[in-house]
């Protein structure tokens, strides 16, 4: 057992949140009971995560996607005061981590994706340097790297734009809604980009340069790093530790 402040300042050691401009706070989002015992970690913090992780004991919550985004009002109404008030009637705590997740390079989605699918980043590029790349491994086709991403997710066939059909030297990935850097991955030599979504833009670039687009989808791309980080806090402060999956075809 340990202290909630002990474990909001061992995740903030660990992820750094104060280097990333964000769309919503990092951190402690909301306050429960003073002590922790078990923490559940999922990727959003949904109703049914909420719902899931309340019923299995959990003490705090650990989240990818927290409660608050850019552009909301704030104001504790419908869904999200509904959500609020599960984990305040329970007193459990609520930690979520956006990009400071996304970035880290041992626990956070791009490193644990990679690893998944054999990439190691010797590069970053991008906005705060979220996206990763590296050299492909000598089986890494784009057929074989297509087989790569539809085995993390079987129930979800990704969007592929194949591109020119070129042999893969170096391959970028960046977890979730980041389609929008495909053209900082294309800079930065890159022969095929897997992210989580697709927007119209991209099948163009990718037929237009020559660079293969792999949409995994944003859920599928997003399920490793809140797992991993609670994982190893867990295990360095002697907690009980539980990931719940919640199926989202986003």
């Amino acid at each position: 057992m340990t202290t909630r402040q002990e474990l909001e300042a061992r995740l903030a050691a660990v992820l750094r949140p104060e280097q990333f401009k964000d769309y919503g706070p990092n951190g402690l989002q909301v306050e429960g009971r003073a002590s922790v015992r078990r923490v559940v970690s999922g990727v959003t913090a949904s109703m049914a995560f909420i719902d899931a992780a309340l019923a299995d004991g959990a003490d705090a919550l650990l989240v990818h996607h927290g409660l608050f985004w850019r552009g909301q009002d704030g104001r504790l109404t419908g869904w999200l005061g509904e959500r609020v008030r599960r984990l305040m009637r329970a007193d459990v705590s609520l930690f979520a981590y956006h990009l400071p997740l996304d970035a880290h390079a041992e626990l956070g989605n791009n490193a644990q994706l990679g690893r998944r699918l054999g990439l190691e980043a010797d590069a970053r590029f991008g906005e705060q340097q979220l996206g990763f790349i590296g050299p492909a491994a000598a089986r890494h086709s784009l057929a074989a790297l297509v087989a790569g991403v539809q085995a993390l997710a079987p129930a979800r066939a990704p969007t592929v734009v194949p591109g020119d059909g070129r042999a893969l030297a170096r391959i970028a990935w960046c977890t979730g809604g980041a389609q929008g850097y495909f053209e900082d991955a294309i800079a930065a030599g890159a022969d095929a980009f897997v992210t989580g979504e697709i927007s119209e833009p991209q099948a163009h670039l990718a037929r237009e340069t020559g660079v293969a687009f792999i949409a995994a989808g944003h859920h599928a791309t997003e399920c490793f790093g809140a797992p991993a980080l609670a994982a190893a806090v867990c295990a360095e402060l002697g907690l009980e530790h539980r990931f719940i999956e919640i199926p989202n075809p986003a």
